[in-house]
């Protein structure tokens, strides 16, 4: 039987959002995960098909992806579960997508991209929150300025994090921070690149962070050096600084295990009336010979975002005419696209 979308991870907190949204417009998904209880229940209460399978073997995957065309894929941390499921993706001839921001699994999709271009298929991670905005704006500022040779892109949220959101922020702890200089990665420690910035809410301290626009960006744009940046308050980048020195003890088995406890015993993500005060203040730098343009956009909740972008993209892909390969949001969608999401503003340029 062929299907159109699959929402692999359809019990978490964002695949439920997006479930959800998919069956109350019509597109009948089918809701899949590992976890039979939840993903069947879930999938009675909406009137969708459920389909359980683990992760564990691609080519099992393989076969419980048949005649499904596109996968949105909601299951995390991704460093974990994206490599079987583009695989699977591969060898089933369906559309990969995915709710990522991790850098590591934008690398891994990129280079995939031969091997989409074979398989008919398109692989684009990162089809929410992250990397939507950003890229969108990245795009935007590259189309204002082509001869950029500097990228800075960033956030100010004051939403809290899901479970899952949570969990991978956790696991990269240890890992410092990353930007990109001269077109390749530079590892560096937390909270050691910082400015102000004025997100569109009011000037403010930043930090670096590892963002998932540090490999998009690049991609969408060809700029060389990228960075992206958050606000943080005097005492948070005084315990990032912390952070960097102790990345040893934050990779060890025991301190991950408590921090993912204590992840586990808190609520699952933002409630609903939380994502509705919390919109998001999304900015833009690119500095090319002698100039430096600006942009900003307001979108709601990341969350909310993920919703709708994931569901929009998936779309156009299920519309067809879209070439194989590996691509970004904003390459496939557009620099304009994220203003188009319900609730957020025109990109503005200065």
């Amino acid at each position: 039987m062929t299907t159109g979308l699959l929402i692999y991870g359809a019990n978490g907190y964002t695949g439920e959002l997006i479930a959800r949204a998919a069956a109350a417009q019509g597109l009948a998904p089918v809701l899949a995960g590992r976890s039979a209880a939840p993903v069947e229940s879930l999938a009675r209460e909406l009137g969708c098909e459920s389909r359980i399978f683990g992760l564990d073997d691609a080519a099992a995957v393989a076969v419980a992806l048949s005649g499904c065309r596109l996968v949105l894929h909601c299951a995390g941390p991704f460093s974990a579960t994206a490599a079987p499921m583009m695989a699977g993706c591969l060898a089933a001839g369906a559309h990969y997508t995915d709710i990522t921001g991790e850098i590591d699994v934008f690398e891994l999709g990129f280079r995939q991209d031969a091997a989409a271009r074979k398989a008919g298929i398109v692989i684009c991670p990162g089809v929410g929150f992250d990397v939507v905005p950003t890229d969108c704006i990245a795009l935007t500022l590259k189309q204002a300025l082509p001869d950029a040779t500097h990228l800075a892109l960033g956030f100010d949220s004051r939403s809290g994090l899901s479970r899952g959101t949570a969990t991978t922020s956790v696991q990269g702890l240890g890992h410092g921070s990353r930007v990109r200089e001269n077109g390749v990665f530079r590892q560096m420690p937390l909270g050691s690149r910082t400015r102000r910035i004025d997100f569109g809410a009011g000037e403010k301290q930043a930090a670096a962070i590892p963002w998932g626009d540090v490999s998009t960006a690049f991609r969408t744009t060809g700029i060389p050096n990228i960075e992206v940046y958050v606000p943080v308050s005097p005492r948070a980048l005084a315990n990032l600084r912390r952070l960097g020195k102790f990345g040893w003890l934050l990779r060890s088995a025991p301190a991950q295990a408590f921090m993912k406890w204590r992840i586990r015993k808190g609520a699952a993500g933002p409630s609903a009336e939380e994502r509705m005060k919390t919109p998001v203040f999304v900015w833009g730098e690119a500095r090319g010979p002698g100039r430096t343009v600006t942009a900003r956009v307001r979108v709601p909740n990341g969350y909310t975002v993920t919703t709708d972008a994931s569901i929009a993209i998936a779309r156009r892909l299920l519309a067809g005419g879209v070439a194989p390969g590996f691509t970004t949001p904003a390459r496939l969608m557009g620099a304009d696209f994220v203003s188009t999401l319900p609730g957020a503003t025109k990109i503005t340029v200065e």
